[in-house]
């Protein structure tokens, strides 16, 4: 390359492929879960909330999905409005995506489901170049989040450093480079010919030169030297330290301490047995994030962060005061942080959302968008999921798309639950072919199907099975490598009664979960119990056929593995038919719901 054109180039990192045009998909998000909030809030406020208005009462929202999506889709409400983000990224190829789980009084690593898997250490499996690209996307999109007073920290270590530096100068300038942060943790060592890794980086970086910035002290490294102001060493000199605007710094009566440095040496590494620990290998400590969040926002103000991973961030931003949004692809990190949050006492209102059937119509639209005809992105649809099910189309059937041994097989759309039509008439058309199994294979399902669908397929001769459709075969990479697992809905039983005083009250009665081959053998012979497969529970007791209102719930932590099996009582106070939805968490982080009916 010339040395004129090489001067035309703007200033950044460069690899194979790299682009830099972003692109922004802008789709609605669904509320699927309302979390601490008064039915008479949800009454006031479902309008305005579920329809977004401007005059919309605050929420903070934890948000499942891919993150590059989540962002392009908040920027039309969040532009310019997000104060504070902090991401601890992937950055290594071998990086650890299990997770400690607890069955009962058992305890074995869960390892990350195939698109958690796929979407971060597989695409070191292409190189770094493709790393690369994921982080500018989504760091571009950050940046355009970000009010003017705000700021962001991105956390790595020295596989992925330089290069973050360089694509982060790139994206907000050189001149909003504000730190460059050293953790030096102290953890356990390794004989090794290496100079031991003990310090991670922390790149802190600005939206503009009227960032937040409260000073934070750190203790005095020689109490001899504390006089009326403080004292520092500046070219080995012990010299008076002065403020931005030239004033000399006073301590204050309690010793607060010298202005913090850069090298951050009082935070430890989370040890196996630390009380906050909560299972995921790269959790970071809450120490840090207080840091980080008392350093660069003040009470009010909005924080995010888009991997979020076990909560931590969400988790302190909500102990101190500060709004947050948190993402994550994982849907157990979702749970996890759910059930963290869930434990902060007096923890605000909040939402679970994800992009549902809308992420899939546009992935459906880009994957088979090559024919104009809408019947035929449907029929392409079908072959695909067919295959992925290792089952072979058949024709001339209106329900029935496909063969798998001596079962039949139907799919459910992309964009709309699976009902109990949609199954009768399947059901149906399999007893007119003379056959006597179905697979039903959908994303999502009617609220409460369950119970009465096998009822009427045992009556009618048909043995049935439904089973989902997996997120991970929206990931190019997952359908490559062939990892694409369908599993059936887990059966729950759970019934309500009436005590003397009026009130109702839930019980779970059994639950069984389909996908035990994911457990290690050794754990599941040991399992006694069928609820020590429920993580958490929850009850709505004024189901509306909308989002699920969690009224009451009771869940499993590390510290108390204790987990109700009746709910709290609950007295309504109008007459008549009452509907009560019940959903489980399993300890995969898969939910199951269960319909119930009470005449108060």
């Amino acid at each position: 390359m010339s040395e004129q054109n090489t001067k035309d180039l703007p200033t950044g990192l460069y690899w194979k492929g790299k682009k830099t045009e972003v692109d922004r998909i802008v789709l609605p998000f669904q509320t699927i879960e309302t979390i601490n909030e008064s039915r008479a809030t949800r009454e006031k406020e479902k309008d305005s909330f579920f329809k977004s208005k401007p005059d919309t009462t605050w929420y903070n929202r934890l948000i499942w999905g891919d993150n590059k999506y989540i962002m392009a889709s908040l920027l039309e409400e969040f532009a310019g409005k997000i104060d504070l983000i902090y991401i601890d990224p992937p950055f290594a190829t071998g990086a650890d995506f299990s997770v400690k789980i607890e069955v009962g009084d058992l305890e074995w690593t869960k390892e990350p489901s195939a698109i958690e898997d796929k979407a971060y250490r597989d695409t070191w499996g292409k190189g770094l170049d493709s790393y690369l690209q994921m982080m500018y996307d989504r760091l571009v999109l950050m940046r355009e989040l970000l009010s003017e007073k705000g700021s962001i920290y991105v956390h790595c270590d020295y596989r992925v450093n330089s290069h973050l530096r360089l694509i982060l100068e790139e994206i907000f300038g050189k001149n909003n480079y504000i730190n460059e942060i050293i953790w030096h943790y102290k953890r356990w060592s390794n004989v090794a010919k290496t100079f031991q890794k003990m310090h991670d980086t922390i790149h802190l970086f600005s939206k503009s030169s009227d960032f937040t910035f409260n000073l934070l002290y750190q203790e005095y490294s020689n109490p001899e030297w504390i006089e009326d102001t403080v004292r520092g060493i500046v070219n080995g000199k012990l010299v008076r330290l002065k403020d931005e605007k030239g004033n000399y710094i006073k301590r204050e009566k309690n010793n607060v301490g010298v202005p913090m440095h850069d090298v951050w040496e009082d935070i430890n590494f989370i040890g196996p047995t630390a009380s906050e620990r909560i299972g995921y290998a790269t959790q970071k400590p809450e120490a840090l994030l207080e840091r980080i969040i008392k350093a660069s926002s003040n009470e009010g103000d909005l924080v995010a962060d888009f991997f979020c991973g076990s909560g931590t961030t969400g988790a302190v931003a909500e102990k101190l005061g500060r709004r947050w949004i948190l993402a994550d692809i994982g849907r157990f990190a979702i749970h996890t942080t759910r059930k963290r949050l869930l434990d902060i006492e007096g923890c605000k209102p909040f939402v679970v959302q994800n992009l549902g059937k809308y992420e899939r119509q546009y992935w459906q639209g880009v994957t088979f968008k090559k024919h104009s005809n809408e019947q035929v992105p449907l029929y392409e649809y079908i072959q695909f999921i067919l295959k992925l099910y290792n089952a072979e189309p058949i024709t001339g059937m209106m329900h029935i798309h496909g063969k798998k041994g001596k079962r039949l097989v139907h799919i459910g759309a992309v964009d709309s639950p699976v009902t109990l039509s949609e199954i009768q008439e399947a059901i149906a058309e399999v007893k007119k072919s003379k056959q006597d199994a179905l697979d039903i294979l959908g994303w999502e399902w009617e609220m409460g199907l369950h119970d009465v669908i096998e009822k009427e397929a045992k009556s009618s001769g048909v043995n049935l099975r439904l089973l989902y459709i997996p997120r991970d075969v929206m990931d190019p990479r997952a359908v490559e490598k062939g990892d694409i697992e369908f599993y059936e809905l887990a059966y729950l039983d759970a019934e309500v009664v009436k005590n003397k005083y009026g009130e109702f009250v839930v019980e779970l009665k059994d639950f069984a979960i389909p996908n035990l081959d994911l457990i290690p053998e050794d754990v599941r012979t040991k399992i006694k119990k069928w609820s020590d497969y429920i993580d958490y529970w929850a009850v709505d007791w004024d189901w509306n056929q909308d989002t699920f209102h969690n009224m009451w719930q009771s869940y499993r932590t590390r510290k108390d593995r204790t987990l109700l099996l009746k709910s709290d009582s609950h007295r309504y106070e109008t007459k008549g038919k009452h509907l009560i939805m019940v959903k489980v968490i399993d300890i995969f982080g898969n939910d199951t719901t269960k319909l119930l009916e009470v005449n108060s």
